[in-house]
């Protein structure tokens, strides 16, 4: 069955959770602070996805999402906030989340959310074809979904994988934030096209020489992206 990690302090607001996420199939761990979160993610290295609450006592959502992404890039990661702050978006998706769920979802939501994840993630184990794409100094191996650069592996959570496989399949092609959004999200998804933003800033981190003048992603202005690597 599918585990799924829900960290929050709330317990109504967890016991929702928890019930939701078993009536749609789940199998459901749950934490009430950020310590035991990491414990049970330790202990549990079958745990799919993370639904982490920001505000929590000792240390925050935030701060987990981190220390999860030291030790386990292919995790799946929502963040749970009663805050709509436009910052408290970006900060929690630039320290490794891969989507943002603002209180107070549906169950339809956040289900739909958790689903689309997990495909993103090769849920089912689907397999691609076992070969790579080479656009030197890049390489993609798509058998092991992984990111060389230089011959050095880079650590890429399961929707950077998404993006860069998407951009390396075109080459030169000006891809418009909702191409992206539909391809790596999925048609349907319930967030923002923003979303697409904040992940193409920190993927720039981890694969440009130099984040601020990149040279592999390229901004179309008013449209998206293009992959600037043949």
């Amino acid at each position: 069955m599918r585990k799924v990690l829900v960290l929050e302090d709330e317990s109504s607001i967890r016991s929702f959770i928890v019930i939701n996420l078993e009536r749609a199939g789940y199998e459901v761990i749950e934490a009430e602070t950020g310590e035991e979160a990491l414990e049970k993610l330790q202990s549990c290295s079958d745990i799919r996805v993370a639904l982490l609450d920001i505000m929590l006592p000792g240390i925050d959502g935030f701060e987990v999402c981190r220390r999860i992404r030291l030790f386990n890039p292919r995790i799946g990661i929502i963040m749970l906030s009663a805050r709509s702050q436009e910052m408290d978006k970006v900060t929690g998706l630039m320290t490794g989340a891969d989507d943002y769920v603002t209180k107070p979802f549906s169950p339809a939501e956040l289900t739909a959310r958790v689903d689309a994840l997990l495909r993103r993630a090769g849920d089912g184990m689907s397999a691609e074809s076992k070969d790579e794409i080479v656009q030197p100094p890049f390489r993609l191996d798509l058998t092991k979904r992984a990111l060389e650069k230089n011959g050095q592996r880079l650590r890429l959570t399961q929707l950077e994988y998404a993006i860069v496989k998407l951009f390396m399949e075109n080459p030169g092609k000006a891809l418009s934030r909702e191409d992206i959004l539909d391809t790596v999200w999925g048609r349907g998804y319930f967030g923002e096209p923003k979303i697409v933003d904040v992940n193409v800033r920190r993927l720039r981190i981890k694969i440009e020489d130099d984040a601020q003048d990149p040279k592999f992603i390229l901004t179309v202005w008013g449209f998206g992206y293009k992959w600037n690597v043949e």
